[in-house]
């Protein structure tokens, strides 16, 4: 994996991951996730499926970079984004992430593209509400990770990574639990990750009917009552 793909794994990326917790925040306050235990089978469970699907969908994105079909790849991941909320908090962070991308990786054309074919799905012109919608996170992020010289299986990685971190840091700040001891649940899930990202670059170059598509019906239920809560530490 090479330096610009850690750089996008790093959750010091101004990419606005810092304000989501991928659904740990509700499952805390339902108790789902009180301890190491729950937060490792919390992990796992979002691992194999919402981890799983953005995997695929990144590492597509990623593979097709060039190919300036955002609005197909945009569509499939909305598709797999059964939860209203869920599909918000996505297109936050893709806006975020294809913001800083473009200035990160300034001379990716497709950066710029993809901003118009989402707004702009079937040939419309975009108005300013369709722009500030943004593409999703696991889009955004193939297309920056091809910018940044990956390949497909890096991106794959990269969100798989990213799909436990995110609310593994979330539970430190929220549960109050021990840092190293967090940090040693996801070295446990080392494997499980690499396994997770094969598994999704293998589809990159396939249909996009055909990238992964598990649900996660649990983690929808989460996002949708964290959404109406009156307080909130996460947008997510």
């Amino acid at each position: 994996m090479s330096v610009a793909a850690l750089l996008l794994a790093d959750a010091r990326f101004p990419a606005g991951g810092h304000a989501h917790s991928g659904g740990l925040e509700p499952a805390a306050t339902a108790r789902t996730v009180k301890d190491l235990a729950s937060l490792e089978v919390f992990l796992r469970g979002r691992l194999r499926t919402a981890g799983l699907v953005a995997a695929g969908v990144a590492a597509a994105a990623c593979a097709r970079a060039r190919d300036d079909r955002w609005a197909d790849l945009d569509a499939e991941a909305d598709a797999r984004t059964p939860s209203p909320a869920q599909r918000e908090a996505s297109r936050r962070q893709g806006r975020a992430l294809l913001r800083a991308a473009r200035t990160a990786w300034p001379d990716a054309d497709w950066l710029t593209d993809l901003a118009a074919s989402v707004a702009a799905p079937a040939g419309r012109r975009p108005d300013a509400s369709a722009y500030r919608r943004g593409p999703h996170h696991a889009v955004t992020l193939g297309a920056a990770a091809a910018a940044a010289g990956c390949v497909p299986d890096d991106a794959a990685r990269i969100a798989a990574y990213q799909s436990v971190t995110g609310p593994a840091s979330a539970a430190v700040r929220l549960l109050a639990l021990d840092p190293i001891r967090a940090t040693a649940v996801l070295a446990g899930l080392v494997g499980d990750i690499d396994a997770v990202a094969s598994k999704a670059a293998a589809s990159a170059d396939g249909p996009l009917a055909d990238l992964p598509y598990p649900s996660a019906p649990a983690l929808d239920l989460l996002a949708e009552a964290h959404i109406r809560a009156e307080v909130r530490l996460f947008e997510s």
